[in-house]
């Protein structure tokens, strides 16, 4: 898979999986997304956003894990969690990474004893979430990702004050938004949540001072990094790397 510096035992998952060529939002995103920024990434439904969660988790979290957990990814309901499980099975079978989803339906007791074991993933629901972080008040200083997927639905269904709770708790980590589109409720959350991220719209075309109103919300504080040259991008940060 054409996307750099990948870890070996990732690269191994996805030759054994049968995924040799990585897509356009993949190969777009994968360098910005290591290098540790805020990120908010809007692309249509079915062009991999899940798949691109998945490799670059356990790109990240590969190496020896914590007792507490190291990601945490919220998604829309039991169906996509199972979905997301099966990928980090699929892409991470040579990698030790202990990941477990959480769903409303779930039994809270054992999954706290279950999380308490030690995992380095947590994926869940944000009712689900916010019930075992208020409840069992989990250990956030070694959480590396917050990551929210299908974020606009979830919007939808008015969990923002959930997500936030728990982000609110979090001092420093990754934070990264994944959407269908951009809506202004996606860009409060954003302003709320993230510092200075960089934007990806893999629908539409950037241009600098396109939009009055993206110039507004820069005026009034809402910083997002808009990234036209993907390559020299790319190469900035692997100079940091290096």
């Amino acid at each position: 898979m054409k996307l750099k510096k990948i870890n070996q035992l990732l690269q191994e998952g996805l030759f054994d999986a049968g995924l040799t060529e990585a897509n356009e939002l993949q190969q777009e995103t994968f360098s910005t997304i290591k290098s540790g920024a805020d990120v908010i990434i809007s692309s249509s439904s079915g062009t991999g956003k899940t798949t691109t969660i998945v490799l670059n988790v356990i790109q990240q979290l590969v190496r020896e894990g914590e007792e507490s957990p190291r990601a945490l990814i919220f998604v829309e309901d039991k169906a996509k969690m199972l979905e997301m499980e099966d990928l980090f099975e699929k892409f991470g079978k040579f990698t030790n990474l202990r990941v477990y989803g959480v769903h409303e339906k779930g039994d809270m007791e054992y999954d706290k004893n279950y999380i308490s074991a030690g995992i380095d993933v947590l994926i869940g629901t944000p009712t689900k979430l916010n019930d075992m972080f208020t409840t069992a008040g989990y250990n956030v200083n070694r959480l590396k990702m917050f990551i929210v997927d299908d974020a606009d639905s979830i919007l939808k269904s008015r969990h923002e004050t959930k997500i936030m709770r728990i982000s609110n708790s979090i001092a420093k980590t990754q934070r990264i938004i994944f959407t269908d589109q951009i809506t202004e409720r996606i860009e409060i959350l954003a302003d709320k949540m993230l510092v200075e991220p960089y934007v990806f719209d893999l629908d539409e075309e950037y241009e600098e001072d396109e939009d009055e109103d993206e110039e507004d919300l820069d005026e009034e504080g809402s910083v997002f990094h808009e990234i036209d040259d993907f390559d020299e991008f790319d190469e900035e940060i692997d100079d940091e790397e290096e």
